[in-house]
């Protein structure tokens, strides 16, 4: 039933919204969709939105249980075990909301997962955010400095983080860099956090089954952040970003029709607090 009224729900948007769905036709074009794949994915987005109330509201003690599915998860196992701390990068694929919920249920309690999130500006959402995403062995960070900061933290203690790399920083916290051929205002974090930390990082996305069955959640090992002959640091951050966005443009192709296209990607970034940034910096 949710992802009967969530598909319905998408293209209630998709009609009413002309710039959402002037947006959702340039991304997906631009990342060589069929009409038939960007079709889908107007009913996919909605399905996604409509999962969240359930995800959120669910009670902890009530485990996701067969309706996850991992592949790949070996490969969580392996970097956990080295110690140094883990990034679990995800793109705004298939259902991203479980992939913390599942990680926790399984991985939690030895080793909690901080997931990085962007507080909404209304308040109660905000306190929803923060009440309904903590769980056992889950807990949440704002994009802030105060959350960067929580984030080390947790990384220097061996712990788990789970970034968002396409979502659009603030200003001053990234670099323009190619995604689906044309450059996008892309986070450096993820890569910041790597290369001071030195931790792991995999790709991690929750692929939505058809006919309500669950998800399937695959886990993939990227390449290696390694610095090239005679590459200063900045150079060597903006390749870092560039290599993130590759693995992004990777995963979203193997299921297009999951992404959220409608997302304002290639926007100008919005501004921060000088202090903020100049600390981040």
């Amino acid at each position: 039933m949710i992802h009967q009224v969530g598909g319905l729900l998408g293209w209630l948007v998709y009609a009413l919204s002309p710039a959402y769905r002037g947006r959702l036709r340039a991304n997906a074009t631009r990342a060589g969709l069929s009409s038939a794949q960007r079709r889908e994915s107007v009913s996919q987005a909605g399905r996604m939105l409509a999962e969240l109330p359930w995800l959120w509201l669910r009670p902890a003690e009530e485990p996701l249980g067969q309706l996850v599915q991992w592949r790949g998860a070996e490969l969580i196992d392996e970097a956990l075990a080295a110690g140094k701390g883990l990034l679990l990068l995800s793109p705004h694929l298939g259902c991203f909301e479980v992939l913390a919920q599942s990680y926790a249920e399984r991985w939690g309690r030895g080793c909690p997962l901080t997931a990085l999130y962007r507080p909404a500006r209304q308040g109660w959402v905000r306190s929803w955010q923060e009440t309904a995403r903590n769980r056992p062995g889950l807990h949440t960070a704002p994009a802030t400095l105060a959350g960067v900061r929580q984030m080390i933290r947790a990384l220097r203690r061996g712990e788990t983080l789970g970034l968002l790399p396409d979502q659009v920083p603030p200003d001053g916290m990234g670099v323009w860099v190619p995604f689906f051929g044309a450059d996008a205002y892309t986070m450096t974090l993820a890569a910041r956090l790597q290369l001071q930390t030195g931790a792991a990082w995999l790709v991690l996305w929750g692929e939505r089954l058809p006919g309500a069955l669950g998800w399937r959640l695959h886990v993939h090992k990227p390449e290696s952040l390694q610095r090239a002959p005679g590459a200063g640091d900045d150079e060597h951050l903006a390749a870092c970003t560039r290599a993130i966005n590759r693995e992004m443009e990777r995963v979203i192709l193997s299921a297009p029709q999951q992404y959220l296209w409608g997302y304002n990607r290639y926007k100008q970034p919005r501004s921060r607090p000088r202090a903020d940034s100049e600390a981040a910096a």
